[in-house]
Parts: structure tokens; C-alpha cells; sequence
């Protein structure tokens, strides 16, 4: 029951802080604070206790699983399972849950109850969304997730946060419709086939399509997934919904909101279609790099400091679509470090975007220049996620980014070749967010504080952990290999049927 536990403990919490809230904002933070630590304690003590199993095992099954009837009549089960993939992301969930909770701690003054509320009942739906292999069961928490988001930045975003809500979920919404029409399309597809009508994953991995089906089935999974992620040209969303989201919306929505769209490519899009996923091989990395490009270009050409660090995720999201869809153990275990180091460095550069605003209540790189002789801490920090976010050896970024792209190379070598390009452009424009901040003649005399001790340790917890990755990133890859494994596997199986088809027509042929 602990993966259910994970679960449940937000949604209680949450709705603790709400009623709390009414009548203590302090109380509500302590709430809010204490769920999140419980869940992030509770993660750790998974980590521990399976990772030895995960290592040791190339191939294993769920390392944890909980499987209950719900809605017997149309096959619904509430059916949870965790492997490594799930247990890198749902710590990654926790770790950056905890810091969106302290940085709220003096940003939000109204309605703080609510405003807990929606923060957990978010997080709860990525931990389901990470957990859940009843297809339904998913679907269920991916809408649980996005409508907490976007009340959060409706109710506590900057000025033009009703339009980037409702394009938010406009976007969003509808794609998921399109991912739903698919589950429903399987579900009586498998239900024709065997007479077993089921939405679970595993009983679903063996349902024989015709190539146009699955393509058109792939394609309802796979719109919802890189309108989330986002790749171009979907998306239009991010840039307003990240301008206009609290910090601590834009860091979840960033960390991890983003990485479930890439968690479901890996988990949904390649194992159930792997056919249909090779023939749309080419597809996805003309967008991955057009995203890589794109989305630096753009971010260079920003003076909102806060939507060049979201032009910049639509840029580094696009490494993950290359390294998807290379389908080799090097791109795959690339595009895992990859969501990580992103929900990472991307998630301090907008703590610290919120820091800034909160003091000199502008984002606009034309007012700024010359802070770090004011705020030498907050320089130095900024400076070290900056080099992360271009990929300094030493740091996660290079070693996720590097991993993908020598991964993606063997796939296609001329695509490859244009998106290593994308590592020039975020040298760019990261080197250009340093420039424009915190070095050059100040444009206006700031009087401002560097860090206090609660945002020195938000920002010490981020270095530690994005150099742990670039230093040591071999615990990450030993536990994710189980399930890059699976992935492979599936594609392998499609290769040697073809090659088996291919051989018995060669041989009638001859005869």
C-alpha cells in the first residue's frame, strides 16, 4: 500500500491546509510543508530498500505493486506499480514538491489554504500519473493534475494570468481528450480480440493492430504526451503559462509537469505501438531538433527573463523527443537524465527568477545589469545554474544532453548533427542571462537583499544534487536500466518479427 500512501497523503494534506488556511496561513504552510516531507521520507526509504533489487536484476518485474478491482463491470482496476523509472521520477516529484513549498513560504498571501491545496492535489496527480498502469486509473490522474494547475496560475499568477490558464488548459485539455478517444479505441480493440474487456497495461502490450490502427492510435497517445512535453509546434502554451504561473507553478510545471508527457512516450507510446513508433522515427526528430533550435532562438530573443528560462525548456525538452525515438540504450538512459537534470537546473533558474521579482518587481533584462556586486550569493548561483543549463562538464546537463546526442547519432547522423548546434545556442543565451543580470553597468540603482537562509538552503539542496549528477550519475543509470530494458525490448521483438517475415517471404519466394 505505499504506493497508495504516497498518493493519499497529499490529498489529505491538502485538503487539511485548505481548511487550516481559513483560519491559520501559517498553520496551512506547516501542513502543506509536513506532507511533502512524509512522502519525500517515505521515497527515500524506497530508494533504500529497492535499489539493490532494481541493480542486480536486468529485467524485473514491478519492484512494488498494488493491483485491486474498482470497476469490475468495464475492467478497471486500481492498479499501481513502481520500477526504476517510476522511483527516479516520483523522488525527483517529492524533491522538488519540498522546495515548492518553502519558496511559497512568503510569496503567497492570499488564499494560502487554496493555494496548498491545488500545490499538493498537483503533486499527487504526477505521483499517480508515474504510478498507475490501469490505463483509466491514469487518465484519471493526468486530468487530477491539470486542474489543481490551472487554478494555481489563474487565482495566483502576474497580469495576464486568465488568458494563460485558459490557454493552459485549453491545450492541455484537449489533447487529452484525443489520448482518452485512444485508451477507449484499445480498450475494445483488446476487448473484440480476447472477449477480456480491460484498460490494464499489461494485459494491453499484447494487443494485435493492423499498422494504420496503431499509427492512429500511437498518434491519440502520443499528441497528448509532446503537447505536455512540449515539442513544436505545440508549444505555444508554455511561454504564458510560465510568464504568468506563481514560482512555485512554473517549477512544478517545469520539473515535472513537463516530464510526464516524456514519462508517457517511454511508458505508453513505444512499448504498446513499437511498430508505429519506428515508422513515426524520422517525424519525431525533425521536431526534436526543430524544438532544440526553435526554442533557443527564441529564448535568445527574450528581454522577459522569465520566459527566456521557458523558451529554454522548449529547447532542452527537445533532446528528450530525440532520445526517445532512437530507441538505444545510450539515447534512452540519456533522455531519463535528461528529464531529471532539466526538472533540476530549469527549476532554479525560476526559484531564482522569483527571487529577483520579489525584490526589484520586474523580469525585464533591460532594467537589470550589474546586481551581482549587490547580491554576490545569488550571482554565483545564478551563474552555476546557468552553466548547467548550457551543459558545463561536471555538471548533470552534460552528461544527459552528451549521452543523447552520441545516442541519437547511430540513429541518424545528419539530424544528430543539427541539434548538437542547440548546444552553441544555449551557451548563448545562457551566458546572456549572466550578462544582463548580474554583470555590465546597472541600469537603475536596486536596492535589494542577497539570500536568506531558507532560500540558501532551497538553492544549496539544487547544486548539491545537479553536481551529484554530473559527478556520479552511475546510480541513476543502474536503476533505470530495468526499465530503459523493457523499452528495448519491445522494439527488438518488432525488429525480429520483421525479420522472421521478411525471411519466410524470401524462402517462398525462392521455392
Amino acid at each position: 500500500m505505499i504506493l497508495a500512501w504516497l498518493i493519499i497523503i497529499l490529498m489529505i494534506g491538502g485538503i487539511l491546509a485548505w481548511i487550516t488556511g481559513r483560519k491559520s496561513p501559517l498553520a496551512a504552510r506547516w501542513i502543506s510543508l509536513l506532507s511533502v516531507l512524509i512522502d519525500f521520507i517515505l521515497v527515500v526509504k524506497i530508494w533504500i530498500d529497492y535499489s539493490e533489487q532494481l541493480n542486480l536484476n536486468s529485467n524485473p518485474s514491478w519492484a512494488i505493486e498494488i493491483n485491486n478491482v474498482w470497476i469490475p463491470q468495464f475492467g478497471i482496476n486500481f492498479h499501481l506499480a513502481l520500477d526504476g523509472l517510476s522511483l527516479i521520477l516520483i523522488a525527483l516529484t517529492a524533491f522538488l514538491g519540498l522546495l515548492s513549498v518553502l519558496i511559497s513560504w512568503k510569496e503567497i498571501n492570499e488564499r494560502v489554504g487554496f493555494f496548498h491545496f491545488n500545490l499538493l492535489w498537483i503533486l499527487a496527480g504526477i505521483v499517480g500519473v508515474f504510478t498507475a498502469i490501469d490505463l483509466f486509473l491514469f487518465y484519471f490522474f493526468w486530468e487530477v493534475m491539470l486542474i489543481p494547475m490551472y487554478f494555481l496560475i489563474g487565482i495566483w499568477g502576474h497580469e495576464n494570468r486568465i488568458y494563460a490558464s485558459y490557454k493552459f488548459f485549453i491545450f492541455t485539455q484537449a489533447s487529452g481528450l484525443l489520448m482518452f478517444l485512444a485508451i477507449l479505441g484499445l480498450y475494445f480493440i483488446h476487448g473484440s480480440q480476447t472477449g477480456s474487456y480491460t484498460f490494464d497495461y499489461m494485459q494491453l502490450l499484447g494487443t494485435n493492430l493492423n499498422p494504420s490502427m496503431a499509427f492512429l492510435l500511437m498518434l491519440g497517445f502520443l499528441i497528448a504526451f509532446i503537447v505536455k512535453l512540449p515539442a513544436v509546434p505545440f508549444h505555444n502554451w508554455l511561454p504564458d503559462a510560465h510568464t504568468e504561473a506563481p514560482t512555485a507553478g512554473s517549477v512544478i510545471l517545469a520539473g515535472l509537469l513537463l516530464k510526464t508527457g516524456a514519462y508517457g512516450i517511454l511508458r505508453f507510446v513505444i512499448p504498446l505501438f513499437p511498430e508505429a513508433a519506428e515508422d513515426f522515427q524520422l517525424i519525431a526528430f525533425i521536431l526534436g531538433v526543430a524544438g532544440i533550435l526553435y526554442g533557443a532562438m527564441l529564448a535568445f530573443a527574450q528581454t522577459d527573463l522569465k520566459r527566456l528560462v521557458a523558451y529554454s525548456s522548449v529547447s532542452h525538452m527537445g533532446f528528450v523527443l530525440l532520445g526517445a525515438f532512437s530507441f538505444n540504450e545510450l539515447a534512452l538512459q540519456g533522455t531519463v537524465m535528461q528529464m531529471i537534470t532539466h526538472g533540476i537546473s530549469t527549476g532554479a533558474l525560476f526559484i531564482l527568477v522569483g527571487m529577483l521579482q520579489e525584490r526589484i518587481h520586474t523580469r525585464d533584462l533591460n532594467l537589470m545589469g550589474g546586481l551581482w556586486a549587490k547580491v554576490p550569493v545569488m550571482g554565483g548561483v545564478g551563474l552555476l545554474f546557468a552553466m548547467a543549463s548550457l551543459g558545463l562538464p561536471g555538471l548533470g546537463n552534460f552528461i544527459a544532453e552528451f549521452l543523447v546526442l552520441a545516442g541519437s547519432y547511430q540513429a541518424n547522423t545528419v539530424l544528430t548533427a543539427a541539434a548538437a548546434l542547440g548546444l552553441i545556442a544555449s551557451t548563448i543565451y545562457s551566458l546572456r542571462i549572466v550578462q544582463k543580470v548580474f554583470h555590465g553597468v546597472p541600469e537603475k540603482e536596486w536596492q535589494l537583499s542577497d539570500l536568506n537562509p531558507r532560500e540558501i538552503t532551497v538553492m544549496s539542496s539544487l547544486i548539491v544534487v545537479i553536481v551529484w549528477l554530473g559527478l556520479f550519475p552511475q546510480q541513476v543509470f543502474d536503476i533505470s536500466k530495468s526499465s530503459v530494458n523493457k523499452i528495448l525490448y519491445s522494439i527488438e521483438t518488432i525488429e525480429a518479427n520483421y525479420n522472421s517475415k521478411n525471411i519466410i517471404k524470401e524462402i517462398t519466394a525462392e521455392q
